[in-house]
């Protein structure tokens, strides 16, 4: 086995706050969608790890849309993962939930803001493996994760989704292995709990894993058994189950 040469090391971003509208919808699952706000306030815009947060404020409806970053902040916002940007657009995949529903319910041209991201987590040196694992919410992150790899790294997936999300589309190819759980069936905190030494893939490995908040003592046991360093692997809780 070669040595630990993979890290993550945290880089910090100059922000910006970033007003835009949306521009189109496109449903992938039944529960699933894709959006994409455009404007000219996102030139510049800046997300290059693949679990990049920013948060989105929501724009108040059938009325105009704030001037001023402060009553922006007054209003509803959520924290995603952006899936890709241009010159002057960016896109989110987004899980419809009790929380989620502007993204199936607004319309073309509803005023949002983008905050963020604050920093960065960059990949140092160049893995020999990729083990990614999570939910319909670090999906993007995930899909980020098996876009950028160096070509030929191998990438093993683990996702848990519900049967309607289950044509989630996932970029693979001959080099990545999806292992696809299905609620009600095996969970991914037992999926985990499950994988001994023998699993670990060989040499240099990045791992990550997030999804409801359960998964963290679980994928950083994981991480412990394999013996991957702290800086080598990320774990976290997207999510909590449950009235916050």
């Amino acid at each position: 086995m070669s040595p630990q040469t993979a890290a993550f090391e945290t880089v910090p971003l100059e922000p910006g706050f970033r007003p835009a509208t949306l521009v189109s919808r496109e449903w992938l699952t039944p529960g699933y969608v894709r959006v994409r706000f455009a404007g000219p306030a996102l030139k510049g815009f800046n997300a290059p790890g693949a679990d990049d947060h920013v948060r989105v404020f929501f724009g108040p409806a059938g009325e105009p849309a704030p001037t001023e970053a402060e009553r922006w902040r007054e209003l509803p916002s959520r924290e995603y993962t952006p899936l890709a940007s241009g010159a002057d657009w960016v896109e989110f995949d987004l899980l419809i939930h009790s929380e989620g529903q502007w993204a199936a319910a607004a319309a073309p041209g509803a005023a949002v803001a983008v905050a963020g991201p604050r920093r960065s987590n960059a990949v140092i040196g160049e893995p020999d493996a990729l083990f990614l694992a999570g939910d319909e919410t670090a999906l993007p992150a995930i899909t980020r994760f098996l876009r950028q790899r160096r070509p030929g790294t191998r990438a093993v997936v683990v996702l848990e989704v519900e049967a309607a999300n289950a044509q989630v589309p996932i970029p693979l190819d001959a080099d990545a292995e999806c292992t696809l759980l299905v609620r009600p069936g095996r969970t991914l905190v037992e999926h985990l709990a499950g994988l001994r030494e023998t699993d670990r893939p060989a040499g240099s490995v990045l791992g990550f894993v997030a999804a409801e908040h359960a998964i963290v003592q679980v994928g950083r046991a994981l991480f412990e058994r394999w013996g991957l360093p702290a800086e080598s692997s990320i774990t976290k809780g997207y999510w909590r189950r449950g009235p916050r």
